[in-house]
C-alpha cells in the first residue's frame, strides 16, 4: 500500500516550511532514519529522515517550495509490492479505513476528520502514515502508544505490536474544538492596507518585489500580535561605563593567553542574569492564562542574520563565568548566521537583550519577544559631561538602556527594581565575578 510522507513539524512552533533540498529521487529505496530531505523552518535548516522503508514513488513538491504546510503530503512511498501506477491513488484510497467510523459514530467526526494529529495533554502525537492507517483499523489509541522511530515518533512496528484498545474520541474532540477555534484568529489581526491596494499605489513607480521566506513572515506576524496584544510599558536609565571599561580591559590582558576576549555584550548578559537571580519575580513569563516564574536565568540575545534575527539562549547563565558566556555566545551567533541552530538553541528563556550598540544607536524602544515578560534595548556607550558625586563636571561613558515590559507579568515598581538591578552589576563589576 502507497504511504504519503508528509511535511514534518520539526519544531513545537512550526507551522510551515520551505523544502530546500531532495536528497533522493524517484525509484530510490529508502530505510527508516535515512535522511530523505533539508527543510527550511523559520529559523534553522534541518534534516528530515524518513520513518518507514520502501521506494520513492512520486515527489510531490519541488525543490526549493516554500510555505509548505505541515502535514501536506510531499512524497509518495511504495512498500513491497506496490507499483508506481498505485501513486496517485493512494492518497484517497487512504482515507477510506478512517472514513468507516465516521458513519457509525457521527459524534466523533471532528476526531476522524483529523487523525493526522492526535493529540496527548494538548500535545501533537507524531506517527508515520502507516502507523496511523494500522491504528486506525485496528482501533487503537495512539496516544497510548510509544514511538521508537526519530524524535519518539510512532512508526508500523510499534502500533503492529500493540494491543488493540477504543479510541478515546470525547477527549481529543474537546482538544480538537478548542484549537480549531483559535486558529482563524490571527486573520481577524489588522494587517494595514491590502497587497493590491499598495501595488496599485505604486503602480507608476520602479520597485523590486521581494517575497517573503519563512523567518520573515515569522518575525511580521509575532511582532504585529506582541504589539498588538502586549500591554508595553517603558523604563529607561543611563548606566555610566567607565568603571566596567576599565575592569574588562584588565581582564582582557589577563585572559590573553586563553585566547579570550571579552565584550561589553558579555557583562550585560552577566549583569541580566544575576538581575533575574536578585529580582526573581521579574524572571517570568506570560501563558495565556496564568504566569510561568522560572528559577533559572534563561537569557536570550538577538543577532542580526541576513533577511531577519534568531534570539539564542544562553541557559543557567548566572551560574556561567563570563569566559564561557563569552565562548558560548560567540559559537551561538556564529550558527544563526548559517541557521544551523536547533529549536532548543532559540526557544525558551523569560527574557532577552537587543544591543544595537554597537552599530552606533545611542538608545531605541525593542519589542517583547512572546512569551518574555521584557526585553532590554542597549544603546551606544558615548562619552558625555557629568556632575560627580563631589558636584564637579566631569567627562564619563554613559550607555542607555530601555526595557521593554509586559504590564501582565511586570508592574511598574517591580520593572525598575529590575532595571535598578541590571546597572548596579554593570557600574560595580567585580560583583558579578564573586
Amino acid at each position: 500500500m502507497a504511504v504519503e510522507v508528509l511535511m514534518p513539524a520539526l519544531s513545537p512552533t512550526m507551522e510551515e516550511g520551505t523544502l530546500a533540498k531532495w536528497l533522493v529521487k524517484e525509484g530510490d529505496t529508502v530505510k527508516s532514519g535515512q535522511v530523505i530531505a533539508e527543510i527550511e523552518t523559520d529559523k534553522a535548516t534541518m534534516e528530515f529522515e524518513a520513518v518507514d522503508e520502501g521506494v520513492i514513488g512520486k515527489l510531490l513538491v519541488a525543490e526549493g517550495t516554500a510555505a509548505v504546510k505541515v502535514n501536506t503530503p510531499i512524497a509518495v512511498l511504495l512498500e513491497e509490492g506496490d507499483s508506481a501506477d498505485a501513486t496517485v491513488a493512494a492518497p484517497a484510497a487512504a482515507a477510506a479505513p478512517a472514513a468507516a467510523p465516521v458513519a457509525a459514530a457521527p459524534a466523533a467526526a471532528p476526531v476522524a476528520a483529523a487523525p493526522a494529529a492526535p493529540m496527548a495533554g494538548g500535545a501533537r502525537v507524531f506517527a508515520s502514515p502507516l502507523a496511523r492507517r494500522i491504528a486506525a483499523d485496528k482501533g487503537l489509541d495512539l496516544t497510548s502508544v510509544k514511538g521508537s522511530g526519530p524524535h519518539g515518533r510512532i512508526v508500523k512496528a510499534d502500533v503492529e505490536g500493540a494491543v488493540a484498545a477504543p479510541k478515546a474520541a470525547t477527549p481529543a474532540a474537546a482538544v480538537a474544538a478548542p484549537v480549531a477555534a483559535a486558529a482563524p484568529a490571527p486573520a481577524a489581526v489588522a494587517q494595514g492596507p491590502s497587497s493590491d491596494a499598495v501595488l496599485k499605489m505604486y503602480a507608476d513607480r520602479a520597485y523590486e518585489e521581494v517575497p517573503l521566506d519563512g523567518m520573515r513572515r515569522t518575525i511580521a506576524a509575532r511582532l504585529t500580535e506582541a504589539k498588538q496584544t502586549i500591554p508595553h510599558f517603558y523604563l529607561r536609565r543611563e548606566v555610566q561605563l567607565d568603571t566596567l571599561m576599565a575592569f574588562r580591559e584588565q581582564l582582557n590582558k589577563s585572559l590573553e593567553g586563553r585566547g579570550v576576549k571579552l565584550s561589553v555584550n558579555d557583562f550585560i548578559i552577566k549583569a541580566c542574569a544575576l538581575a533575574l537571580q536578585a529580582v526573581p519575580n521579574a524572571n517570568a513569563v506570560w501563558a495565556g492564562d496564568r504566569m510561568l516564574k522560572l528559577k533559572p536565568s534563561d537569557v536570550a540575545v538577538a543577532v542580526a542574520v541576513e533577511g531577519g534575527l534568531f534570539t539564542p539562549v544562553l541557559r543557567d547563565a548566572d551560574k556561567k563565568s563570563l569566559s564561557a558566556l563569552s565562548a558560548e555566545m560567540k559559537d551561538l551567533a556564529t550558527r544563526a548566521k548559517t541557521k544551523k541552530l536547533a529549536p532548543h538553541e532559540y526557544q525558551g528563556g523569560s527574557f532577552a537583550i537587543s544591543n544595537l550598540g554597537m552599530m552606533g544607536v545611542e538608545n531605541f524602544d525593542a519589542v517583547i519577544n512572546p512569551p518574555h515578560g521584557s526585553i532590554l534595548a542597549v544603546g551606544a556607550g558615548v562619552k558625555k559631561p557629568v556632575v560627580g558625586k563631589d558636584g564637579e563636571i566631569k567627562v564619563a561613558t554613559m550607555m542607555s538602556m530601555t526595557l521593554s515590559v509586559d504590564h501582565r507579568v511586570i508592574d511598574g515598581a517591580l520593572g525598575a527594581e529590575f532595571l535598578k538591578a541590571i546597572i548596579e552589576n554593570l557600574e560595580n563589576p567585580m560583583l558579578m565575578l564573586a
